[in-house]
């Protein structure tokens, strides 16, 4: 990583430094990647991305000649380097990875890739994944946002002790942490009838230790049925978990969004949603899931448009 000199450092801050990532994205596909539906701790002000995910705060801004950089806490910032690395599974060639879709074949999933090149699927830590999906029931993104902000400021971990830096900047509480707030405390920031099942999910896993760790590394259909025994989680959430916390990439989540490309595009009208799910893993292969990502993202932004 070198040092960038678009951006001066500020006060407490890291320097400016380059995310390593095999194919950089376009400011578009970055937008889609952070605030999308994927994650729910990233806003953007003045140009600037600030996130936050398991232990890490960090700013990335998109130079213009497509450098993605990154700066973060002074004091979290050995850390930070390699957690974003994994966070954007900076390895990978996600190009690579959607040229093996079945596209050639498929004129819509043609246009879904050209819409959105590079569109990556984030490693997000997967307890932490799964409270967020929980919270995403009946929701549209800004409120779940919003509903995870509170829960870190009333009941998260600030994440430095510096307070002129981020006593604003807290973890959201972990499941064993969650385990000891009462249902009614939940429901103060604002998750309604969610808070009874995290409340509920958070009491089991504090019972289970070692659960979603299992969970995380079991195969896949595994992997699902497991969590679709923990309450509220249906197969939708759970392969939102899979997908995003786990990088299952076989997992295909079907929400409104694709239903409606599914039976727009591929004529599955009046279709469950299991046998989209099905008719998806079928479809696209072992990497469903990116297939699926690239089908939100272009419905939320051309079906209405068609």
């Amino acid at each position: 990583m070198t040092g960038s000199r678009s951006r001066p450092a500020d006060s407490g801050w890291s320097a400016w430094q380059t995310l390593s990532l095999r194919v950089p994205p376009a400011p578009a596909v970055l937008a889609e990647t952070l605030d999308g539906g994927q994650a729910f701790r990233w806003r953007r002000h003045d140009g600037v991305w600030l996130g936050l995910f398991g232990g890490s705060v960090v700013r990335l801004f998109l130079e213009p000649d497509g450098a993605l950089r990154w700066s973060a806490p002074a004091a979290l910032a050995a850390t930070t380097g390699p957690a974003l690395a994994h966070y954007f599974d900076a390895e990978r060639d996600p190009q690579e990875l959607a040229d093996s879709l079945p596209w050639r074949s498929d004129p819509h999933l043609a246009a879904c890739l050209a819409a959105f090149p590079g569109l990556r699927i984030l490693r997000q830590p997967f307890g932490e994944t799964l409270l967020c999906f929980l919270c995403s029931a009946t929701k549209q993104i800004v409120q779940i946002k919003q509903m995870l902000a509170l829960l870190a400021a009333r009941h998260g971990t600030p994440l430095l002790s510096d307070s002129s830096l981020v006593t604003r900047y807290s973890s959201l509480p972990t499941w064993s942490e969650l385990a000891s707030i009462p249902e009614a405390e939940l429901r103060a920031c604002q998750f309604g009838f969610r808070a009874r099942f995290i409340h509920q999910t958070a009491c089991f896993l504090a019972a289970h230790p070692g659960w979603l760790e299992t969970t995380a590394q079991a195969p896949y259909a595994e992997a699902k049925e497991r969590l679709c025994s923990l309450p509220g989680v249906g197969e939708k959430i759970a392969d939102c978990v899979l997908l995003f916390g786990a990088g299952r990439l076989e997992a295909f989540p079907v929400d409104t969004w694709i239903l409606q490309a599914m039976a727009a595009r591929y004529g599955l009208h009046g279709w469950k949603p299991a046998q989209v799910a099905q008719f998806g893993r079928a479809h696209f292969g072992s990497l469903a899931g990116l297939a699926q990502q690239y089908l939100f993202s272009w419905e939320r932004s051309h079906g209405d448009k068609r």
